[in-house]
């Protein structure tokens, strides 16, 4: 049997992909498209994500091709020179430096991506990269910009309006009528879909969502009995919270056998419901037009207090069970107003300022009440003079050129609906934005499928939430959120601050050498040179480049957007001006450095490409150094505090000491003496204030756009330096 199976290979039935496709074709008929799919990994966005991966490869492949063909072609140069067939060792050919470009991409993703996973619990794969050119932020309230640690702070019961707690957080005592009392904890225990328990050494805990908690917390402050209430009352039906009708209602039979229907949620839906109200003396009175605009401006009071607000109303059913249990839509009367309170998490206000500042707007999309989101909105920051608020329900009848001239001064939506969150975010992308969406709900799923970029929530999020999302917060803070953007545009900056480098390095030593192989019939750099130059720029430059943290002025940088090219005309400024410089020294000492270094004798040709070798590689450490900062002139700041860019630099220095003056056999240099040594460094130094002349050479700048608070950002100044 063994001998049968030796050679018996049978492939994967159903591989990833083609089990997604032919899953997606097997559910074609469902009705409802937007729930299709929910489960399901989007191919659209995996492929366009691959395809950009494949096609940064396939650059740093060419790149890596170009440089083993100049290598070879310098050998076969070099023969005609040699008495002595030169091979390529062995330990070169088995190199992955020059065989594997995803060499560069693995150092880059494995380095920021951990230290990513460390700032505040922030996880993700390199989309973190696509968070730093986001240019809008649609962000949740609840949770995100607030703590989600919701306590009851004023309520409005038997016409007038009390403080439920003191300064310091106690409970005060609310003098009500029996009655009143009564129906009020009846409505706060039955109409609820949170528990009150108690552990083991009877300390009492409630179990449910903040919202709830809080009134519930208010019931027992205020002397109710969860356990007896709910025993002695006999529930008929419950119709749970949803986000479409924004209340919940319960049916329920009381010991006298009246049938009672409760119904709590948002303020002004279910004061529509009510056609009466419990009075101070506790008798229920008709609801006359004055004094609906008086709770009407309770609950606005309340709302600009940037307190959430729910009513309580309650209606005695004639007939529950002959009705067959059905929840009356209409005819409650109202006992109570809710103001809950939720404070904004530390650090939210700084954080949205950073976000203005680095030219990304930050919109509130909440289905609280459109005063509330306002007071919030304001106090973190995001709502300005000039800004505009809306409700959903008025979002949908926009149509799609009132939706662009609204849209860029769109900075809060009240009482929204998931459907409204999706149509907001595939507005803005159509519009050309790189939207960022944050969720955590099930019915968030659909737009953070259509983002550019999805945050759910790691405490509070579902799982359906999270596999639709790019990257997942742990601490569910809206500062956690810069702190990603800030990494990824520290990733995408660092990324193009290797490439600059490493054309660079490329340009030079395939010109150098073609050049002098086509004029002189020999090159001055040899394979093994090439070898730990191409070591230097790629191994030792990603690591020296490639992790460097995050700093402040990244995020007073404009976002990239979609059209810009990854080779900004800034870096095309660096890149040709340093190529020149170093060409044309490299090209001089090439053709007349015998003369001028006045060489003499049967060794003049290897100390004058022994020099040539170390110059080039002292302008590439030097170079290297430049290109921490492509755009301002103190290129110094922090460099010292980086202990892997300073290790990379010693390193390079001292192993190239080594090569030129102990490995003279293997890598064909001489030893150079002090005076060589030091012309080498001088000429590499020379390139710092070459980069900094470049750097004052105007190009063009995409300004960081102006904001909607009216205000224009300061000039940088000594910052520029």
């Amino acid at each position: 049997m063994e001998n049968y199976l030796k050679n018996f290979d049978v492939p994967a039935k159903h591989p990833s992909e083609a089990a997604l496709k032919k899953w997606r074709n097997a559910v074609s008929l469902v009705k409802n498209h937007r729930r299709r799919f929910r489960h399901v990994a989007d191919l659209d966005k995996r492929s366009i994500h691959q395809n950009r991966f494949s096609k940064i490869k396939e650059d740093l492949r060419v790149t890596f091709i170009a440089v083993r063909a100049m290598m070879r072609f310098i050998d076969a140069g070099g023969q005609h020179r040699n008495t002595q067939e030169h091979h390529q060792p062995s330990a070169v050919n088995v190199s992955e430096i020059s065989r594997d470009p995803d060499k560069l991409a693995a150092v880059v993703r494995n380095y920021d991506m951990k230290t990513l996973r460390a700032v505040n619990g922030a996880v993700g794969i390199a989309k973190a990269l696509n968070v730093g050119s986001s240019t809008c932020i649609c962000t949740d309230k609840t949770g995100t910009l607030t703590t989600n640690h919701m306590v009851l702070d004023k309520i409005w019961v038997s016409g007038e309006t009390k403080d439920v707690r003191d300064s310091e957080g106690h409970a005060l005592s609310s003098k009500l009528s029996e009655t009143v009392s009564t129906v009020l904890l009846q409505g706060i225990f039955e109409c609820t879909g949170s528990e009150v328990v108690k552990d083991k050494d009877g300390k009492t805990s409630i179990l449910g969502t903040p919202t709830e908690s809080a009134i519930l917390q208010y019931g027992l402050d205020a002397g109710g009995d969860f356990d007896a209430i709910r025993n002695e009352i006999k529930m008929l039906k419950m119709e749970p919270f949803n986000s479409a009708k924004k209340k919940m209602s319960v049916l329920v039979a009381l010991p006298d056998g009246q049938t009672r229907a409760f119904c709590k949620g948002a303020s002004e839906i279910v004061l529509g419901l009510c056609d009466k109200i419990i009075d101070d003396s506790g008798e229920t009175v008709p609801l006359s037009k004055e004094k609906t605009e008086v709770i009407t401006d309770v609950i606005e009071e309340f709302a600009k207090d940037a307190l959430r607000t729910l009513c309580l109303a309650y209606m005695d059913v004639e007939g529950g069970s002959d009705n067959g249990n059905n929840i009356p839509e209409s005819g409650y009367t109202l006992i109570a107003v809710f103001g809950i309170k939720d404070p904004l998490r530390p650090g939210v206000k700084e954080a949205v300022e950073i976000c203005l500042a680095a030219g990304i707007t930050v919109r509130m999309v909440t289905g609280d009440n459109i005063n509330t989101a306002k007071a919030i909105a304001k106090e973190c920051g995001i709502l300005t003079d000039g800004g505009l608020a809306i409700e959903g329900p008025e979002f949908r009848t926009k149509t799609t050129d009132e939706l662009n001239e609204i849209a860029p001064k769109l900075q809060v939506m009240a009482r929204s609906s998931p459907t409204d969150k999706y149509d907001l975010v595939k507005h803005l992308r159509g519009m050309s934005e790189v939207v960022a969406v944050t969720g955590d709900g099930t019915n968030d799923a659909p737009a953070l499928h259509e983002s550019d970029i999805g945050f759910a929530m790691g405490i509070a999020g579902t799982e359906v939430a999270k596999e639709q999302a790019d990257v997942i917060v742990m601490d569910d803070d809206f500062a956690t959120i810069v702190k990603v953007a800030k990494w990824g545009r520290a990733v995408y900056i660092n990324i193009q601050k290797f490439v600059q480098f490493q054309l660079t390095v490329n340009i030079v030593a395939l010109m150098i050498n073609f050049v002098s192989a086509c004029i002189t019939g020999s090159a001055p750099l040899t394979a093994v040179q090439l070898l730990w130059v191409n070591l230097i720029m790629d191994t030792l430059g990603a690591l020296a480049l490639a992790t460097e943290p995050p700093n402040d002025g990244l995020m007073q940088r404009p976002p990239v957007k979609r059209t810009d090219s990854f080779i900004t005309k800034t870096m095309w400024r660096n890149i040709i001006g340093q190529s020149i410089y170093q060409m044309a020294v490299l090209f001089v000492f090439n053709f007349t450095g015998k003369p001028i270094l006045k060489l003499h004798g049967e060794n003049a040709t290897a100390i004058l490409n022994t020099f040539i070798f170390n110059t080039f590689v002292f302008c590439q450490v030097f170079n290297e150094v430049n290109s921490r900062d492509m755009d301002k002139l103190n290129v110094f700041r922090g460099m010292f505090s980086s202990w892997i860019f300073m290790a990379v630099m010693v390193a390079t220095v001292v192993f190239q000491v080594i090569i030129v003056e102990f490995l003279g056999t293997f890598a064909s240099t001489v030893p150079l003496d002090w005076q060589l040594w030091l012309l080498s460094v001088v000429i590499g130094l020379v390139s710092m204030p070459i980069a900094v002349v470049l750097k004052c050479i105007p190009v063009e700048q995409t300004a960081v756009k102006e904001q909607h608070d009216g205000y224009e950002r300061l000039p940088d100044g000594p910052e520029r330096v």
